[in-house]
């Protein structure tokens, strides 16, 4: 496996030198006083001979750290932990690195306001994108480097906790309970998430995919009310996109009301602003659902292809809304190029830089694209394309150039590629064809 490099939109996160193959993670949290304490093992492999590791670690401290069964040397400055191993690493060689850390874990700031760890008025949610695993977890903070997760958390017993993962143990011990969640398909650290609250759990739909609802029990009437098309949005993607990439799909809802939802991997977060009952945001219930294949099984290499994830997820909104009787592609595609043609034309949708990465004309822009392409090719191949590319890359990291070149190899007239250029690379915003 070659090398990560860093990624230029973050480059004080990830290390280039080695990658992490699983995480196993062993948490004890107090609600009252925010006070996490962790243990955890990182199972690495070198992608470059390599005698110090740099870890990513956040308003967290660590107190002990080996490999092994070997206490090593280490130091911690800023956002990193050094760890010099007992010897050098060759290239394809394992290592076990355990660190042991505390402290009052919380937000950290970034260009994109403030992610990570999140007090609520009673309880805790986890945010991570792009750069908030580390304020919870020592780990290669890197979109492309996807590991698999075992997370043990132990909180005071009133409150429930969703992990992403499937819940394999759980057990009360005294005033607190341990839950233990593993996550077997290979995820970002971004996508990793905790939950903390006065929550009960509700299941919407018991196949073909267990979708379940996490939420505080006085909004449970709003929010089953605002979800109850979700089961036929999880029918139409499977049969778009391939089989639902993970084993179940939570959805929860905090307290608090939220700035916008979260993804993570099996998993969405909504405030309850976002889920009143009338059905209002129900284009982002798509949207979230969607992640799951676009983002969470295909995790784009670098933050610069972003666009993968969000184009897809926001066109998964118009194919509902075609789906569903309300409005048609055509007729969204129509009303948002408007939109985007009255602003101003200095995007380059693959590669739109760290400070604008998540501007909404990214979103729109990415799923006109796809329109345009869809229109270009036709259904019928549009569709392969669409099904093929997910089926290829399952689990895997994705780039701009991987999906050109996808498109490129069942495009039989080879012309596609160049359409997609006009949008992708170029600030004008390009005529917009109708299906």
């Amino acid at each position: 496996m070659s090398a990560t490099p860093a990624d230029p939109y973050v480059p004080t996160r990830g290390d280039a030198s080695y990658g992490v193959d699983h995480y196993d993670l062993d948490l004890d949290y107090r609600v009252s006083t925010n006070r996490l304490a962790g243990r955890a093992r990182l199972d690495v492999v070198a992608h470059e001979p390599v005698r110090r590791l740099r870890v990513d670690l956040v308003h967290l401290r660590a107190t002990k750290v080996t490999v092994g069964r070997t206490a090593v040397k280490w130091a911690q400055r800023g956002p990193h932990l050094t760890v010099t191993l007992p010897q050098a690493l060759a290239v394809g060689e394992r290592a076990e690195v355990t660190v042991t850390y505390s402290g009052n874990p919380r937000p950290v700031r970034s260009s994109w306001g403030e992610v990570g760890w999140e007090e609520l008025d009673d309880g805790v949610l986890v945010a991570s994108q792009p750069t908030g695993a580390p304020t919870w977890f020592p780990c290669n903070d890197h979109p492309r480097d996807k590991a698999t997760y075992r997370i043990a958390f132990e909180c005071d017993s009133p409150y429930a906790v969703a992990v992403t993962g499937t819940l394999v143990e759980q057990r009360v011990r005294g005033s607190r309970t341990r839950h233990v969640f593993e996550q077997r398909h290979p995820m970002a650290t971004y996508l990793a998430t905790v939950h903390v609250g006065q929550y009960e759990q509700v299941v919407l739909a018991d196949g073909p995919v267990r979708q379940v609802l996490v939420a505080p029990v006085p909004l449970r009437a709003q929010v089953t009310t605002e979800l109850s098309r979700q089961p036929r949005m999880m029918e139409l993607f499977t049969r778009l996109f391939g089989p639902y990439p993970f084993d179940d799909y939570t959805v929860v809802v905090t307290a608090d009301e939220l700035e916008i939802p979260l993804e993570a991997q099996g998993m969405a977060t909504f405030g309850p602003n976002y889920l009143s009952g009338r059905r209002t945001h129900e284009r982002l219930v798509a949207h979230e659902l969607a992640h799951q294949w676009f983002g969470n099984s295909l995790t784009v290499k670098a933050w610069r292809d972003i666009w993968l994830n969000e184009g897809f997820a926001c066109y998964a909104e118009w194919l509902w809304s075609e789906a569903s009787g309300s409005q048609t592609a055509n007729a969204l595609a129509s009303q948002h190029w408007r939109r985007l043609s009255l602003l101003p034309q200095d995007l380059v949708l693959a590669d739109p830089g760290p400070a604008t990465m998540f501007d909404d004309r990214v979103y729109k822009r990415g799923a006109l694209a796809l329109h345009a392409l869809r229109a270009h090719l036709g259904d019928p191949t549009f569709f392969e394309v669409v099904a093929t590319w997910v089926a290829a890359n399952r689990y895997g990291s994705v780039s701009t150039a991987d999906f050109l070149d996808h498109v490129d190899d069942l495009d039989a007239d080879g012309d596609a590629v160049p359409l997609l250029d006009a949008w992708l690379w170029q600030t004008p915003l390009p005529a917009l064809p109708r299906i």
